[in-house]
C-alpha cells in the first residue's frame, strides 16, 4: 500500500511517498516561494527519484487545515486533480493531528498541537501518547490563549507542544507551568512524512473520500470575511 501525502499548510511545503509504513522519500522546502510554484515540481522529482508512477499509488494524503488559506487550496486542489484524473482515493488530514506524528509515541504523555491564529487564539487540538498510541483527546478548535493555559493546568504529566505556535505558546504557558515542554525545531513543525503516518491509520480505518468530497477545513472565516460581515452588520443598523 502506497501513499503519497502533501503539506503546504504554512511556510514550508513538503511531499512524502510511504509503503506498508515504511517511508521511501520526502522532499521539503522552506525557501519563500509560493506553493502553486514548487508544490508539484518537487512531487515530480520526488515520483522520479523513488522510481514511482502515480498509477502505483493507491491513495493521496494532504494536511487539509486548519492552516495558511492559501496553502491549504493549494494543496488539496494539487491532489483533487491528480486522484479525479486517476480515481484515486484521498485520505483529508488534520494539519494538527499531522503534527503530532512529528513525536515518537513511546512513554506516557499529552501533545498540545498549536497554530498561531492570531487574535490571541491558537487553532488546537490535544492529543494522548500512551501504549505506543496517538489518541486524540479533543476535536480541531480555535482556542483564546488563556483558556488553553488554564486547561493545561488540569493535565497532569509532561505536555509537549508542537506546531508554528509552539515557541509563542511556550513563552506565554510554558513560564506557568513546568509540565509544558518544547522540542527541538525539526519535532514541531509541519512535513509531509507526519501527514503520511496519520493518513496510514485513516487508510486502514477505511477513512478515505473521493476527490469531490474532499475540502479544505479552515475552523474559521478569513480576516477579509471577517471584516465584510462586520462592515455589512454596521450598514444594517
Amino acid at each position: 500500500m502506497k501513499i503519497l501525502a502533501f503539506d503546504s499548510s504554512a511556510v514550508s511545503a513538503s511531499v512524502a511517498l510511504v509503503e506498508d509504513g515504511k517511508l521511501l522519500g520526502e522532499t521539503y522546502l522552506n525557501v519563500g516561494l509560493t506553493h502553486s510554484a514548487t508544490l508539484m515540481p518537487i512531487t515530480q522529482q520526488l515520483l522520479q527519484a523513488s522510481d514511482c508512477k502515480l498509477e502505483d499509488i493507491d491513495a493521496l494524503a494532504v494536511s487539509a487545515g486548519p492552516g495558511s488559506f492559501t496553502g491549504l487550496r493549494i494543496a488539496v486542489s494539487c491532489v483533487k486533480g491528480i486522484a479525479a484524473a486517476l480515481d484515486k482515493k484521498c485520505i483529508a488530514v488534520s494539519t494538527l493531528e499531522a503534527m503530532a506524528y512529528n513525536l515518537l509515541p513511546t512513554g506516557e504523555y499529552t501533545i498540545c498541537a498549536v497554530m498561531d491564529a492570531r487574535c490571541k487564539q491558537f487553532y488546537n487540538a490535544l492529543f494522548k501518547v500512551q501504549n505506543g498510541e496517538i489518541t486524540r483527546l479533543c476535536d480541531d478548535r480555535a482556542i483564546m490563549v488563556d483558556k488553553l493555559g488554564e486547561e493545561l493546568k488540569n493535565i497532569s504529566g509532561d505536555i509537549v507542544l508542537v506546531g508554528d505556535g509552539a515557541a509563542l505558546a511556550y513563552s506565554l504557558i510554558g513560564e506557568e507551568n513546568e509540565n509544558v515542554k518544547l522540542p527541538s525545531d525539526n519535532q514541531r513543525f509541519q512535513k509531509a512524512s507526519s501527514v503520511a503516518a496519520a493518513a496510514i491509520k485513516k487508510y486502514n480505518n477505511n477513512e478515505t473520500i473521493s476527490a469531490a468530497a474532499l475540502m479544505p477545513s479552515y475552523l474559521r472565516l478569513s480576516q477579509a470575511e471577517r471584516e465584510l460581515i462586520a462592515k455589512n452588520k454596521g450598514e444594517k443598523k
